[in-house]
């Protein structure tokens, strides 16, 4: 099933497939669709904060940063509230998967996990087929109904509709939590980037449009700094030399995302967090027709989480040392408590 799965989804194909999938995923992905999600979002990120402001303290992780992406994918896919519980677990075992060592047990739990979500998207799409949402908003009845543009000019087939179903929430959940986790990680140990961020929230107070390009300006650079995936892979289509490096057709390259925002040659002082950094092009998103196709959505959640979180516990700090999350792909933390007060 895992096999099956990262073959037939958008990432690790080229066109015509990717072409069809990512068109369809693009339209509900205008800048006018991401706007109008601005609103559910910031309301979201309101009801987390409340929540943690009654108790005191939290977890920058559980409370925080992985509640908003499954919020915000299911809300793409139309899945209803009630069956969001398993949607975390499955996303990290599925990704899990990719990681360059893998147990026994990790693929075990990654196959498994595959199976469950298929029987759950079926049902689902089954459903949505009898009912269809609005496809300028809703991913799902977009895959659904939307035709191919490629030479066959068909539909997609039920496995690549189902799969890739499962890639849009995958693609926009672990990573955009590590962003928001690894951002105010990253802000306890950097003081003074940290002030400076406050400062201009506070300054911008009641202007978010003014406020807006401080923010994107910052969740750039904690893209940069840490990156949420570290590592990517292709294939080479032709024999090339690459950095004095003879690769053969065919051959399998694992290419290092961490290490390409780290590099000198391209960024002054990259170990250093600069929130106000310029001319940073940074390849979190990657590039090409595999860029990123969620990543205006990507930036919005870390703009609005992190600004309204800074907003509202300017004082924040850490109770216990954060736990890294242990994979070499996707970085991230697996708790890190803190308390508001």
């Amino acid at each position: 099933p895992l096999f099956d799965h990262h073959t037939t989804s958008l990432v690790f194909n080229d066109p015509p497939l990717h072409t069809r999938v990512r068109k369809l995923i693009m339209g509900a992905l205008t800048r006018r669709a991401i706007r109008e999600m601005e609103g559910g979002l910031i309301t979201l990120v309101d009801q987390l904060l409340d929540g943690i402001e009654a108790r005191g303290h939290g977890d920058l992780i559980e409370d925080f940063a992985s509640a908003i992406p499954v919020e915000v994918i299911g809300n793409l896919l139309g899945v209803p509230h009630a069956d969001r519980g398993p949607l975390r677990g499955w996303s990290l075992a599925i990704l899990g998967a990719l990681e360059p060592a893998l147990t026994p047990q990790q693929e075990a739990l990654g196959n498994r996990s595959v199976t469950e979500f298929l029987q759950y998207l079926e049902q689902l799409v089954a459903e949505r087929r009898r009912k269809p949402g609005d496809p300028q908003h809703d991913v799902l009845t977009r895959l659904i109904q939307g035709e191919a543009d490629g030479a066959d000019g068909g539909r997609l087939s039920e496995q690549e509709l189902l799969h890739n179903c499962i890639f849009i929430l995958n693609a926009g959940h672990e990573t955009t939590t590590n962003l928001i986790g690894n951002a105010l990680v990253a802000l306890q140990e950097w003081p003074d980037a940290r002030s400076e961020l406050l400062q201009r929230i506070t300054h911008y107070q009641g202007d978010p449009a003014a406020l807006e390009p401080h923010l994107d300006s910052a969740v750039d650079e904690f893209l940069r700094f840490e990156s949420s995936n570290q590592l990517g892979n292709r294939r080479a289509t032709a024999a090339c030399t690459v950095g004095g490096v003879d690769l053969p057709a065919g051959a399998l390259v694992t290419l290092c995302i961490g290490a390409a925002n780290r590099d000198p040659a391209q960024f002054d002082q990259p170990g250093r967090l600069d929130l106000w950094r310029r001319d940073n092009r940074h390849l979190a998103f990657g590039f090409g027709i595999h860029q990123c196709a969620g990543l205006s959505l990507a930036r919005l959640e870390g703009r609005i989480a992190i600004g309204r979180f800074l907003a509202r516990f300017p004082h924040y700090r850490l109770t216990g040392a954060p736990v890294r999350g242990g994979r070499a792909r996707f970085r991230g933390f697996l708790r890190a408590p803190f308390t508001n007060r």
